[in-house]
């Protein structure tokens, strides 16, 4: 479904990836990990379109998509929920929602899917009028996926979904995750909690200063010592 091969990226002077590739294969969930700056939220954000590679090719479902804009690449079915929520705060969740289907045009169809998000996140169907902002920040990681999922994307890009989470709602949101794939959405996850990434994932890259070290099965980078050691404290 989507190929990235042997793509560079820079940050003016910074070469931020240095020929990464990566393949994630339709109903799959393939994640990244790695440390902070590794250049995990860069691969997805070149994925999206936010940042173009110097060099190097990304495929999805056979059409190069390197060079295209952003809303275009949404237009194909590639969704992301960035780092950090970055919800409109001063909206309601309605309106957020409301907002991932701007693509859109069929209003039943939009509705239907309206509805499906409610029932996946309970929550923020009690909290719909409600100010975006003054959710909690697990309502508001639930209320990005949300927007992302109005756009019906085939494949799903997550950036630290469970970043600032307490544990029990680390675990919701992982549920939820595994449920939306299991419906039919592919997923490419960059995760920093290496074991929760890992225990829903079936393939797995390890980047490290912007190269691949390591890939594998999920279960294979699991039992590997080197992970054990570096990102699942063992």
């Amino acid at each position: 479904m989507l190929t990235i091969d042997n793509i560079n990226v820079y940050y003016g002077a910074i070469h931020a990836l240095k020929g990464i590739s990566v393949s994630v294969a339709e109903g799959e969930i393939v994640t990244l990990i790695g440390a902070n700056g590794a250049g995990k939220s860069t691969t997805l954000r070149t994925v999206s379109g936010l940042l173009k590679p110097k060099t190097g090719q990304i495929t999805f479902e056979g059409q190069d998509i390197a060079a295209m804009a952003a809303q275009s690449i949404v237009k194909l079915g590639i969704s992301q929920v960035p780092e950090g929520r970055r919800i409109f705060a001063n909206m309601s969740v309605l309106e957020n929602l409301e907002l991932g289907a701007y693509i859109r045009s069929d209003k039943s169809e939009i509705k239907k899917d309206m509805d499906t998000v409610f029932e996946r996140f309970p929550r923020l169907a009690e909290r719909k009028s409600q100010l975006a902002g003054t959710l909690s920040g697990g309502e508001q990681q639930m209320l990005a996926m949300g927007r992302a999922l109005m756009s019906r994307p085939r494949l799903l890009l997550l950036d630290e979904p469970s970043m600032g989470l307490a544990p029990l709602l680390v675990k919701e949101i992982f549920k939820i995750i595994k449920e939306i794939n299991e419906s039919g959405t592919t997923i490419l996850l960059v995760e920093q909690n290496a074991n929760m990434a890992l225990s829903i994932a079936h393939k797995a890259y390890v980047l490290e200063t912007g190269r691949i070290t390591l890939a594998g099965t999920a279960q294979e980078l699991s039992e590997s010592e080197a992970v054990r050691k570096a990102y699942l404290g063992g």
